[in-house]
């Protein structure tokens, strides 16, 4: 340390290194010490560059003294405690003689003290707010200066007095320290403890250590620093610097003495980089806290190993071999910078004794003399100079420390820029060098030289120039890293530098010479004191007046340089000082100034600046002089109004006309988006939304605590028709319901909040939508914000909507909503980028995605709007304000910059008012911005026959602050007797909207209101009223403007704030939408903007230069200057007032200004383009010329009104007292803005209204400059600079080598980069959210939409809940089938019919006696061939006609039916009560099935059948087993005579193909909970999908060789498995002593599609009566099942069904409780009784129809419970669809009709990829006519179908017999049929069989066989040949190849 060189050997340095280097060598046990010379003479040739920055001549070496030093990253260093000796004292604070050694618990005990010894302080660990009281040898402490101390200890205990510890360790262990490191003095003893008055021991300095702490850089570049990064947490006094005083220390105790030593044992944070600190505002709100904000950071780089370095000592901890040092040492002063950057309490007001609020600095320690801040360096400098720490040590500061801000923001820039981002740290040990020191200061300077005088240096800037030039130093390393792999040891970096420290300081005053001044260099020899004492020097000395930068470097010692960087511009300092403040603060410090009259001072000077006196006395006089009569053109036009009034009645106005409310198509498009989103997280396998299980939508929307913004919210959701939708409430709405829907964040929230998650507790069945509206708003931890406690209002949407309820419920989903997403985009963040949904852009490719007829007009039009080529600009800045402002400010540098502006403000909008109201003197005493602003807030009432105006909104953020304006400008209003003409409405967010009774009035009347009581409650109901609004508040809270915001002023924002949301916040208050048919380009505008007479800004060149010629004498002498034009001239919009006072001598009168008429030529419609100046004329009016041309154009291209050195006197005049601007006749309403010049009046004069124009412009936006230059200045993406801002105060940046947005981004690539760049600060609520990146760590019902401000976002959300809620009832709907039953009107000639009509069941004798209705009435089967039987007698015309074949499944009918409680469901249900039962559950995830085959034989297909099933774990107990998991022997079969009321008895068998997403094969809810058995019956292929959507269900797996099979197959395999397991359980319960009748004997076979069961309740009037009532109800079919299980003698019925539900059922349908009829879709089957009776297996169509008939043939009763019936649902997909039938040629695209589906026997016809079954039936089904001509529509000579029933189409009847012996058959003794069809007929059908049966003549026959062989054979073994004629021609086969085996027909004709 020291002024040491290299080379150069001091006594006092040798022996500290000797010290060191013993001490090393004897705690070492297996290195070699470094030799001591070479520590001393490092000669500056062998060192690497001062890039590397080594070659300090110190060594020192306790590198883990240093804060967040490397300690814990060896594992084999950790320090282990020895054991305390038995029975002693262990208690934190006590020794281990148990005495008390904690200074407030003996600070007021005599401590005996030896001579030669002190008392010091030390810190534990463990009691981190106590000190330790120890006597210690003063030898073994530091001096002074931090030097000669003796290495060792000698020490006595205070507690017990023993005496004598030699080791620190064994002192520490003593009085129980209890470390978790190698003990060291120099780490725990902390304070020197002196007596106070009172003779009380206090905590006094610091004891100045000399090692670790202080050192300002490591020499050996082998060895760890001790300290990257500035220290994270500070003992002793620091922590509580800012808001205690230390005792015992005064103000002019170096403020580096009481700098605390790095005590520390937390984690290292080597490997992260201090939080990225941006304007002062940085993470850590409390200090410990910030230690775990860095993990995200990138490692800082490595500079590079020294050739001959080697491993280092033991103390340097966690070194490796790729391990390299950095330029750093330590820094600890840091940490108190950001202590104090979040302005955690600190008071603002600065006190003596006391560090002021913006000087709170512990400056990084070093050796030398302090500096003293002079005492009136405020008064003197007119500014507190922002003194920015940089590279090396900072000296201690004292003496009058409120007059200077320290910001280490330049420290963490540089040392953010030192770290290599993660891209190439990747990739290994890095080679590349970080940009050197010397390289970042040069950068620094040169980056300062460039800034102008009225810029503000910016951090990010400098963070992209460091970035940019480190990038083209090591271009070809990155390229080489991009394609090469890493090597494990990297070669030596190369050792050239840019710039060496001894180059540095001339080089930076070469660089800083070009500059005029404005950057002044000071190079300083031994320390930054000496260049620190002489800056202060030349300030007071008044030398540095035009300076706005000093950077002082000190570069001596060897390579390493020291530096800091003092900005001492008053205009740069102001506002880099004021950035430092919190928003909390800085309300603090404008409420503490004028609360303690500071402000009077700025009155008093304003008063004195008034030529005619104080502004009040003028304003006294004005209204004394005009109490009678009121300003007579306000009088004049008021009296014209009324008269208007009385003679039509009703003022009218065309222009004035409320919105009509409707949903635009953005707003559509964004709702779906959500929709589909929401949908997209029920749909994934996450099960973390289960919308099946919700029947309605509830919402609730969060807002920020405003009152506006509360009653726009709840009159949205009131006129939206939401809640009707919703179904939440019933007509009318009133708005007290709305106003449950919206929830404001104040202090009642939370028990409203509770009622919410107590309504979505009690409510599983409906989804709460929970809308955090205006999301970015109040992002503060509950957990980590210190106020939490003490103000319930931090933290609340925290608390509330990320609380564990919210979290965790199902049925609530988060959709945050907000226009600036980017605090919600980072790191840790909640929401998963796939649930973000961003407002969708408006054109793409220049086409118009959505067309609408209004244009949105947001940030980047405004921005667009000012480059060249627009007539005039809508952003502006106010150029003479500025300067006013800066002159201010230098006369009152003790006020805060807010305070000035609004004081002028208000001053230049009084002037205005009494400008225009008739006291013409006071122009000179305004802005032209502001005199145009009121003079067209004035007059635009006059120009509409309702008095309609514009608003004029003035933000002023600070509160107390609008308070003052609104008091003023009221007060001038009332003086100047314009209250009737303008309102003036305060608008804070915590208050209602106050307006005065006639404007109350007034806007009721323009709304046809007719409630006495209405008043407005937000701004848009406040549209036409002509109005300043003063809003105020920190942050706007989502108020929308009305559309009559003509002016936006944001002049007053807080410029110093610049971070992205602050500022598009603000300028998203003036977002518009204007009309699509009026284009805002060129020329468009001119028409419509309204400005002021005297506006300057001309965007013509050639009416420029034409203006310029007219008047030489005023103006050739300020020519402009050729500078290109890039942008509009008229963003400085008051630059044009300021005319010389040349020309306005001249051009003051009136009459030289009618030589600016327009030229003869120019046509009337369309004015010279040149601004809005014509506009402001009324007809008597001669158009004047803009005068003061020169001078505008000369102050826009000097940078704002900055004083240059040689006009400094003409610009502070112009900047202390506005010239006058020309003195038109402004008092008079000639004034008006938006009248035209006389050609034009008539043309325009419908448009007049403000409200006119009001629709097709946005209003203009005036900024103050800095946010202006911020906006127009482009980086080099392409976008405005705001954009590469920090993105919100509570978050920051993750390194500063992040590449910068760009231009082309989309918003969810925008959202991706800050996703990627940015980390909440410990403040932030995600701050705890930590498992970066991982999936789990977003919370999955967690929605994000974000979109511009006002572009309709509450719309869209309405709109989405409307849709969502349709959805859901859509979910709950189905559509079923609803037909009427086919063929009832069939004439019956018997009337028997079962007339018990109360009966529950049938009585089987009565029923026996019931004959059979052959007659099909399932309507599915309209297209079938009609079944003949002898009780009718049909005529032709009874059938109707048939329909097209593709028709069958688009005409069928259906009815939107809800689905009730007991429904099946497919596979996208999901709820909580059937997660177990589908197999979903998470303990059920890997549900386990074991496969079993099972088979049986069966004769009639002569081979054995095997059968597999598939059985979950769950499911085994339904079956029987050899042995657990052996061979499967039968299903469990329960007992007829079970009576178990929650069993099912009968298992139900469903066949499905195609459907395992759609099947309703989820009977849980159906079977009301009870246990049933059910069996999927899943062809082979299909048999994985099918396991995988159903994995708890059991499979039955059909034989591959049934792949193709239709349902006949699956009907007829379950038919024969259920007998011959019934035959099993027989057998096996015969053993059991069971009877085998005494075996349930029935299945149930339902189909997929059966969604819901009915029953009618039937009410008889009275017995036998036919006169009776019924209704329909739902029930389970558990209830249905174990109503028809419980009929008596069930077992004597063979099949049982249920009635097709369909809504137009009649009553007798219902009346008759039983029939005995077909039965379809859901059957009870009784496989016992029909054991002989089979399905053919190989029907694909009607195979039910055809198994009923055989049913009913063989003796059987077939019962239909009418009262029942079964509801079915539409499915498209699967089921008989699935079958399609092609061609097997592949090139054969042509489609494929029925009649091509047989053809010739052996023909070269195309073959078809089809079963030949379904080719048959499809064939017979549209071409049955070919076969059997006359049977067509000759119903009384049906076609005899013998032992089948196919399908011959609807125009064909067929008459069914069974061939079997003992059958039951209609009598056809009187029937001559047209026709006979044999179907592969067996041995019973014999020649006699068949010459029972009559023939029509020329009745044809067609006979079916499976080959040509059989063919032949039937036909005479049935002898056809006798009574049937064969043709060669007439045989056919379906069109299979062969391998498919086809079947072959033969027709004849009857003889």
């Amino acid at each position: 340390m020291g002024n040491s060189y290299a080379g150069q050997l001091k006594s006092t340095r040798f022996e500290e290194v000797l010290h060191n280097s013993i001490e090393a060598s004897l705690r070492s046990n297996t290195l070699v010490p470094r030799p001591i010379f070479s520590q001393l003479y490092l000669e500056a040739e062998q060192q690497l560059s001062s890039l590397e920055g080594g070659g300090r001549a110190d060594n020192e070496e306790e590198e883990d003294e240093g804060e967040g030093g490397l300690e814990p990253s060896s594992p084999s260093n950790a320090y282990q405690l020895p054991p305390p000796p038995e029975g002693c004292c262990t208690t934190d604070g006590f020794c281990q003689a148990g005495k008390d050694l904690r200074l407030v618990s003996i600070s007021q005990e005599p401590i005996e003290v030896p001579s030669g010894f002190l008392l010091v302080g030390a810190k534990s660990p463990s009691l981190p707010d106590h000190l330790l009281v120890c006597a210690v040898d003063k030898r073994f402490l530091p001096d002074d200066n931090g030097h000669n101390a003796l290495l060792g200890f000698s020490g006595n205990c205070v507690g017990c007095g023993k005496k004598g510890f030699c080791y620190f360790t064994e002192f520490s262990n003593h009085i129980n320290l209890k470390l978790s490191t190698q003990p060291k003095k120099q780490k725990h003893l902390k304070y020197y403890l002196v007596r106070n008055a009172q003779g009380a021991l206090t905590k006094g300095p610091l004891i100045c250590w000399k090692g670790s702490e202080f050192r300002s850089r490591q020499n050996s570049t082998n060895t760890c620093p001790s300290s990257l990064f500035p220290p994270l947490e500070s003992s002793g006094s620091l922590a509580a610097f800012p808001s205690d005083p230390v005792p015992g220390t005064n103000p002019n105790i170096p403020v580096g003495a009481q700098q605390a030593g790095p005590a520390s044992d937390h984690p290292s944070v080597t490997t992260a980089a201090g939080p990225t600190v941006f304007n002062g505002k940085d993470s850590p709100k409390q200090p410990q806290l910030a230690k775990s904000s860095l993990s995200a950071v990138p490692r800082p780089s490595a500079l590079g190993i020294l050739p001959n370095s080697g491993p280092p000592k033991k103390r340097h901890k966690g070194w490796s071999p790729e391990s390299k040092s950095t330029t750093d040492g330590g820094f600890p002063q840091g940490g108190g910078n950001r202590t104090k950057q979040e302005g955690t309490g600190v008071p603002c007001v600065p006190q003596p004794g006391l560090v002021g609020p913006a000087s709170v600095t512990f400056p990084v320690v070093a050796s030398g003399e302090p500096v003293s801040v002079p005492d009136n360096l405020l008064k003197i400098c007119k500014a507190k100079p922002v003194i920015f720490k940089g590279h090396g040590n900072f000296p201690y500061l004292c003496g009058n420390l409120n007059d200077v801000v320290i910001s280490p923001l330049l420290y963490t820039c540089y040392q953010n820029s030192q770290s290599l981002s993660r891209a190439y740290e990747q990739h290994g040990a890095s080679t590349m060098q970080p940009i050197s020191e010397e390289t970042q200061l040069f950068l620094t300077v040169y980056y300062l030289v460039q800034l102008a005088a009225d810029q503000v240096p910016l951090m990010e800037d400098l963070e992209q120039i460091f970035l940019r030039s480190w990038r083209e130093s090591h271009l070809t390393e990155i390229r080489q890293y991009q394609q090469a792999p890493p090597q494990p040891f990297p070669p030596a970096p190369n050792t050239a530098a840019p710039v060496t420290s001894a180059q540095l300081p001339w080089l930076a005053g070469l660089a800083a010479s070009s500059c005029n001044d404005s950057v002044h260099v000071i190079e300083c020899t031994y320390s930054l004191a000496e260049g620190l004492s002489e800056m202060f020097r030349l300030l007071i000395e008044g030398k540095l007046s035009k300076t706005n930068y000093v950077v002082i470097i000190c570069a001596c010692r060897n390579a390493a340089i020291d530096s800091c960087i003092a900005v001492t511009g008053k205009y740069q300092a102001r506002i880099l000082s004021e950035s430092l403040l919190s928003p909390a603060e800085y309300q603090r410090e404008v409420h503490y100034e004028l609360v303690t009259g500071k402000v009077d001072s700025l009155g008093a000077f304003f008063s004195s600046l008034c030529p005619e006196g104080d502004i009040d006395i003028l304003l006294d006089k004005f209204h004394q002089e005009n109490q009678g009569h009121v300003s007579s053109s306000f009088t004049a036009s008021s009296t014209k109004k009324t008269a208007a009034l009385d003679a039509s009645g009703v003022p009218v106005c065309t222009s004035y006309r409320l919105e009509p409310r409707g949903i635009r198509p953005f707003q559509l498009a964004v709702a779906q988006k959500l929709l589909s989103h929401v949908c997209s997280i029920a749909d994934s396998s996450t099960q973390n939304l289960d919308l099946g299980s919700f029947e309605k939508v509830d919402f609730l929307i969060c807002i920020p605590p405003s009152e506006v913004t509360y009653q726009q919210t709840v009159f949205h959701v009131w006129h939206s028709g939401v809640l009707l939708e919703l179904g939440l409430e019933k007509e009318p709405v009133t708005k007290q319901r709305a106003e449950q829907h919206v929830l404001k964040l104040d202090t009642e929230a939370q028990a409203r909040f509770k009622a919410f998650l107590q309504n979505s507790f009690q409510n599983p069945h409906t989804l709460f939508v929970l809308i955090h509206d205006h999301a970015h708003w109040d992002l503060v931890s509950a957990v980590h914000n210190i106020y939490s406690q003490s103000d319930p209002s931090v933290g609340l949407v925290d608390r509330l909507l990320n609380c564990r309820e919210v979290k965790e419920a199902p049925n609530i989903v988060t959709l945050h909503v907000t226009s600036f997403p980017y605090a919600l985009q980072t790191q840790h963040t909640l929401i998963s980028p796939y649930n973000e949904i961003h407002w969708p852009v408006s054109y793409s490719n220049g086409v118009d995605l959505y067309h609408e007829n209004k244009k949105y007009f947001g940030l980047s039009e405004f921005i667009d709007s000012t480059l060249s080529g627009h007539s005039l600009p809508l952003l502006r800045y106010d150029s003479s304000f500025e300067a006013m402002v800066t002159a201010l400010g230098k006369r009152f540098p003790r006020l805060h910059s807010a305070v000035i502006r609004t004081f002028v403000l208000v001053q230049h909008y009084a002037a205005a008012m009494m400008a225009v109201s008739g006291l013409p003197q006071m122009k000179n005493h305004t802005s032209v911005e502001t005199l145009e602003i009121t003079q067209n807030l004035l007059n635009s009432p006059k120009q509409c026959p309702c008095g309609h105006g514009l608003m004029v909104l003035l933000r002023v953020p600070c509160s107390p602050l609008a308070a003052v304006a609104y008091e003023r400008l009221a007060h001038v209003r009332a003086r100047l007797a314009l209250e009737e003409h303008f309102e003036i409405i305060l608008g804070h967010p915590s208050s209602s909207i106050t307006v005065g009774k006639h404007f109350v009035k007034q806007l009721k009347m323009w709304q046809k209101i007719e409630d006495a009581e209405w008043r407005p409650q937000t701004y848009l109901e406040l549209e036409g009223l002509p109005c300043i609004l003063i809003f105020s508040g920190m942050d706007p809270h989502g108020e929308s403007l009305p559309r009559s915001l003509r002016y936006c002023d944001l002049r007053l924002i807080n410029s110093s704030c610049l971070v992205r949301t602050a500022l598009e916040q603000e300028l998203g208050l003036a977002a518009y939408f204007v009309s699509n048919d009026a284009p805002l380009e060129k020329g468009a505008k001119i028409e419509v903007l309204e400005s002021d007479g005297e506006k300057l800004s001309s965007t013509d060149e050639d009416e420029e230069a034409g203006v310029e010629g007219c008047f030489d004498a005023g103006s050739t002498s300020e020519k402009r200057s050729p500078v290109k034009r890039e942008r509009s001239h008229s963003h400085d919009s008051a630059s044009s007032s300021l005319s010389s006072k040349a020309s306005g001598s001249v051009l003051y009168g009136e009459s030289l200004a009618q030589l600016s008429g327009p030229p003869q030529g120019e046509p009337a419609r369309s004015p010279p383009p040149c601004g809005p100046a014509e506009e402001g004329r009324t007809p008597g009016e001669i158009p004047r010329l803009r005068v003061s041309q020169g001078p505008m154009v000369v102050s826009r291209h000097s940078p704002g009104l900055a004083p240059q050195p040689d006009s400094s006197l003409r610009t502070g005049q112009r900047s202390l007292q506005v010239p006058a601007a020309p003195s038109s006749q402004l008092s008079s309403s000639s004034g008006s803005s938006s009248a035209m010049p006389t050609a034009n009046v008539l043309v325009l004069q419908a448009s007049q209204c403000s409200m006119a124009k009001a629709c097709r412009q946005p209003p203009i936006v005036f900024l103050p400059k800095l946010v202006y230059d911020m906006l127009v200045s482009t980086d080099s993406s392409g976008l405005p600079k705001s954009a590469s801002l920090l993105p919100s105060p509570s978050v920051m940046w993750t390194s500063s080598f992040r590449p910068l947005l760009s231009k082309m981004m989309t918003s969810t690539e925008q959202s991706l980069y800050y996703r990627q760049w940015t980390v909440p600060r410990p403040s932030h609520m995600d701050y705890g959210n930590r498992a970066e990146g991982r999936v789990d760590s977003f919370h999955p019902r967690r929605l994000l939409l974000s979109g511009p401000p006002q572009i309709g976002k509450t719309g869209a959300y309405l709109q989405f809940l409307s849709i969502l809620s349709r959805m859901l009832i859509r979910l709950t709907e189905v559509d079923v089938y609803d037909e009427e039953e086919i063929n009832t009107s069939l004439p019956e000639e018997s009337d028997w019919h079962y007339l018990q009509l109360t009966d529950p069941w049938p009585d089987l004798e009565l029923f026996k006696k019931m004959p059979f209705d052959y007659i099909i009435h399932d309507p599915k089967y309209e297209d079938a061939s009609l079944i003949c039987s002898h009780h009718q007698s049909i005529k032709s015309e009874d059938r109707g006609t048939s329909r097209k074949p593709e028709d069958l499944y688009v005409r069928r009918q259906t009815a939107r039916m809800r689905l009730s409680k007991y429904a099946a469901y497919n596979t996208y249900h999901h709820c909580e009560q059937c997660h177990q039962y589908m197999g979903f559950h998470p303990h059920y995830q890997l549900y386990e099935s074991t496969l079993h085959a099972f088979a049986f034989s069966y004769s009639m297909l002569g081979e054995e059948i095997q059968l597999h099933f598939i059985i979950p774990k769950s499911k085994e107990h339904h079956f029987v087993f050899s042995q657990p998991g052996g061979q499967l022997e039968s299903m469990r079969l329960p007992l007829v005579t079970d009576k178990n009321h929650e069993h099912i008895k009968s298992p139900t068998f469903t066949p499905t193909t195609g459907r395992h997403e759609h099947g309703l094969f989820n009977l849980y809810h159906a079977m009301d909970g009870a246990n049933h058995l059910h069996v999927l019956v899943v062809k082979e292929y299909e048999m994985a999908i099918y396991k995988k959507y159903w994995p708890n269900h059991i499979m039955l797996v059909l034989p591959s060789i049934f792949n193709s099979a239709g349902v006949g197959a699956a009907h007829f395999l379950i038919k024969e498995l259920c007998y011959h397991n019934l035959e099993l359980e027989r057998n096996r319960q015969e053993e059991l002593g069971v009877k085998p009748q005494d075996i349930w004997p029935f299945i149930v076979i339902s189909d997929d599609s059966c969604v819901m069961w009915n029953v009618a309740d039937v009410d008889c009037a009275g017995e036998r009566s036919r006169e009776f009532s019924w209704s329909e109800r739902n029930v389970s079919l558990k209830y249905v099942m174990q109503h028809i299980e419980a009929s008596p003698n069930i077992t004597h019925y063979a099949l049982i069904g249920m009635r097709k539900w369909t809504s137009k059922t009649r009553g007798h349908e219902v009346q008759e409780p039983f029939s005995r009829c077909h039965v379809h879709d859901f059957i009870i089957l009784n496989v016992d009784l029909t054991q002989n009776v089979q399905y053919n297996q190989n029907r694909f169509t009607c195979d039910d129809v055809d198994f009923n008939l055989r049913v009913h043939s063989a003796g059987l009763l077939l019962c239909r419970f009418n009262r029942f019936s079964v509801m079915k649902k539409q499915i498209a997909v699967g089921g008989h669809r699935s079958f399609h039938i092609t061609s097997k040629v592949s090139d054969s695209s042509v489609a494929i009709v029925p009649s091509q589906y047989i053809c010739a026997p052996d023909s070269k016809h195309t073959f078809l990829a089809a079963p030949a079954q379904l080719l048959l039936e499809k064939f017979l089904q549209y071409h049955s006519h070919r076969f059997f001509p006359l049977s067509l529509k000759n119903h009384s000579h049906p076609v005899l179908s013998v032992d089948c029933y196919l399908n011959l189409g609807p125009q064909i009847s067929v008459c069914y017999v069974s061939s079997r012996p003992h059958s039951l058959n209609i009598s056809c003794s009187g029937v001559a049929f047209s026709g006979l069809l044999l179907y592969l007929c067996d041995s019973f059908v014999g020649a006699s069989f068949l010459k029972k049966f009559h023939f029509l003549k020329g009745a044809t026959l067609c006979v079916i066989c499976q080959d040509r062989n059989s063919l032949r054979q039937t036909v005479v073994r049935l002898e056809l040949e006798d009574e049937w004629q064969f043709r060669l021609r007439d045989e056919f086969q379906t069109a299979n190849a062969k391998e498919d085996r086809p079947l072959f027909f033969l027709t004849g004709r009857h003889i």
